[in-house]
């Protein structure tokens, strides 16, 4: 594993829900990403780019018994 993901191991999901207005504005977001908050307050958000320009979506891969399922959340 790599060092640089070890603070995501043991992570336990409490929540998960789109960012907020005020969130949004907060960050200087136009749109309003996927949060996914840990327990313990820790949040995670994808972004648009490195530089954290905007609210991002967010692609998932689910293991399935006959292959994977793609789920690509949006931001609204």
């Amino acid at each position: 594993m790599s060092r640089e993901f070890e603070y995501l191991v043991g992570k336990k999901i409490s929540g998960v829900r789109y960012m907020t207005d005020q969130e949004a504005n907060d960050f200087g977001f136009y749109k309003k990403p996927l949060v996914i908050v840990f327990e313990g307050g820790d949040f995670m958000i994808p972004v648009t780019d490195d530089e954290c320009n905007d609210g991002g979506a967010a692609l998932f891969f689910v293991r399935e018994r006959n292959g994977y399922k793609e789920t690509l959340i949006y931001t609204t």
